[in-house]
């Protein structure tokens, strides 16, 4: 159980750094200066003359930014720590004698299985977030991984707050 979910973990990480390592599509450095100008050009490429400058942009639009960036590393890893989290409560919620709401017992009691359904979960939060990336809808990208990462949390706090029955 441990191995498996140390190995998506482990995963995760070597897509991370394979993407933080790639280069733009074009070839270029993205840091590197701009190129030399002809003699005749009276301002460099890389400024806007005052007329030229285009409509005030729009503080809802989010700036066009990597898939693997600081923040979506931290939301998916929120994510996986929801769902270990969710893990962990389910397990002890079946160890008290109350039964799961939204799986049954025989899927819950094969901790390999529930790991895996788990895994499956926190992977597809990031494919989702991933769509959205593509599609240009970077504030649902980074809402889903956000909502999904507070709705594990917060069945893993409800878990661990139902009372144990006590047989009378």
């Amino acid at each position: 159980m441990w191995r498996a979910i140390a190995c998506a973990f482990l995963l995760l990480a070597a897509i991370s750094a394979a993407q933080a390592q790639q280069q733009p599509a074009d070839g270029r450095d993205p840091n590197a200066p701009a190129a030399p100008q002809a003699i005749g050009s009276a301002a460099p490429a890389d400024q806007k003359k005052t007329a030229e400058a285009g409509p005030p942009s729009d503080p809802f639009v989010t700036k066009e930014h990597r898939f693997w960036d600081r923040e979506n590393d931290w939301l998916f890893a929120g994510v996986g720590a929801g769902r270990a989290l969710d893990y962990a409560s389910t397990l002890n919620l079946r160890r008290r004698g109350i039964d799961e709401v939204f799986l049954t017992n025989s899927i819950v009691d094969n901790h390999p299985l529930f790991a895996g359904i788990e895994v499956a979960a926190t992977a597809a939060s990031v494919g989702v977030s991933y769509i959205f990336h593509r599609t240009g809808h970077h504030r649902l990208e980074r809402w889903t991984s956000a909502i999904h990462a507070g709705v594990a949390v917060g069945g893993a706090l409800r878990n661990y707050a139902l009372k144990t029955p006590h047989p009378n």
